[in-house]
Formats: structure tokens, C-alpha cells, sequence
């Protein structure tokens, strides 16, 4: 992992646990974050749309077996679901601006459930600028998510309610590579959506992200 975005996830974390360092902990949490994004945006600077689809680790373990627009996606529809559907208790931008045809996805789902030629398939649909939109909307609207928490909201438990409303969406496939994010999410607590969605998750799969590009790219 990169050391320096680690250090940043690590900071962040030992920081929210506390109530006096809780704020400073959000600011580290968008510092980080705003370090992620730079790398999402400098590789659609960098690479062609067919390279966003390519697949060069097709058969390998781990999350440089996608596609860079399929982790993507994945990334952001993951944090959409987790910050709008379970935190916020509201409305995923993904349908609230009519992401699925502008972005012309196949699914409404996290895509957990796609592996190896689907996923490439997938990929090579999606509409890139579209997708780059989408990605700058939920950033936005879990920036602002993130600066109206308080301590005692990262406290806050997801429930039983949660998960169904979760199956009612049918946001999660019921594949079983997928269907096990609901108990996943639901077992956890705010803090522990932070630490995930909104961090880690985003660090594995851009440097996964990376991986791909050094390997295809070759200017």
C-alpha cells in the first residue's frame, strides 16, 4: 500500500475515535481523499477509453483482475449506496440523476457479482465522461455528508430496517459473491462505513487502478 496514503488512513482512524480529535479526523479523512481523486483524474489524462476496458489480469487474484472503469464504478457505487442509502438514510445520486442510462450501465448494482469477460463486457459500455460526472457528484455529496457528521453519529448502528430497505433497492446482487455486502454493511456502525467505503476501499482499488495502468500503458 502506499505509504503515504496509509499513513493518512491511519491518522484518520485513530483520530475519529476520539471525541476531541474527531474533526481533525474528517479534515485528514478529505485530505486523503483529495490525494485518491488526483490519481482517478490524472488516469483519464493519461490513458485512452480502450485502455479503461482492457483486462490484463484476467485470471489473477485480487482486485487488479478488473478493468480501471469497472473498479471505478464499483468504488463509487459502493460509496454512493453506503452514503446515501444507509448513512444519510436518502437517495443514491445514482437514480436521483439518472446515472444508469446516462453512464449506459448494465446494472444498478456493485458489480461484485461480474467476474472475468463480464466484467470486460460491462466496461466497454459504460460511458467514461459520464462515469467521471458521477464520480465527482458523490465525492461532493459525501464531502458534505462527512463535514455534518459529529461524534456521536459515527456511533450510530445500521439495523435490520437497514438491510431491508438495502434488498428493496436490489442495489446488491444476490449472487453469492455479492449478497454478503448487506450483512457487511449492516453489522456495522458509522465509523465503520468511514473506515471502509469512504477509505480503504478507495486505496485498494486505485492503486489495483495503477497496477493495470503500468501494465498496459505504454507512452
Amino acid at each position: 500500500m502506499n505509504k503515504e496514503w496509509s499513513e493518512l488512513n491511519k491518522k484518520m482512524q485513530l483520530q475519529i475515535k476520539k471525541k476531541e480529535t474527531f474533526r481533525s479526523g474528517i479534515d485528514t479523512l478529505i485530505t486523503l481523499r483529495e490525494k485518491l481523486m488526483k490519481q482517478i483524474f490524472e488516469l483519464k489524462e493519461i490513458l485512452s477509453i480502450e485502455e479503461f476496458y482492457e483486462i490484463p489480469f484476467i485470471n489473477a487474484d485480487g482486485y487488479h483482475s478488473k478493468t480501471i472503469s469497472y473498479s471505478l464504478y464499483h468504488v463509487f457505487r459502493i460509496e454512493d449506496i453506503v452514503a446515501n442509502s444507509l448513512i444519510r438514510k436518502d437517495m443514491q445520486i445514482f437514480f436521483e440523476y439518472n446515472y444508469q442510462n446516462r453512464m449506459n450501465s448494465s446494472i444498478i448494482t456493485t458489480g461484485n457479482e461480474l467476474v472475468k469477460q463480464e466484467i470486460a463486457a460491462f466496461s466497454a459500455k459504460l460511458n467514461l465522461d459520464e462515469l467521471y460526472k458521477y464520480i465527482i457528484d458523490v465525492d461532493k455529496s459525501t464531502r458534505k455528508l462527512l463535514y455534518q457528521l459529529n461524534y456521536q453519529n459515527i456511533k450510530i448502528k445500521m439495523t435490520e430496517q437497514d438491510k431491508e430497505i438495502l434488498r428493496s433497492l436490489r442495489v446488491v446482487s444476490e449472487d453469492k459473491n455479492s449478497i454478503w455486502l448487506i450483512d457487511y454493511w449492516c453489522n456495522k456502525n458509522v465509523q465503520g462505513l468511514i473506515h471502509m467505503a469512504f477509505s480503504r476501499h478507495w486505496i485498494m482499488h486505485i492503486e489495483a487502478s495503477i497496477r493495470i495502468k503500468n501494465k498496459i500503458h505504454t507512452n
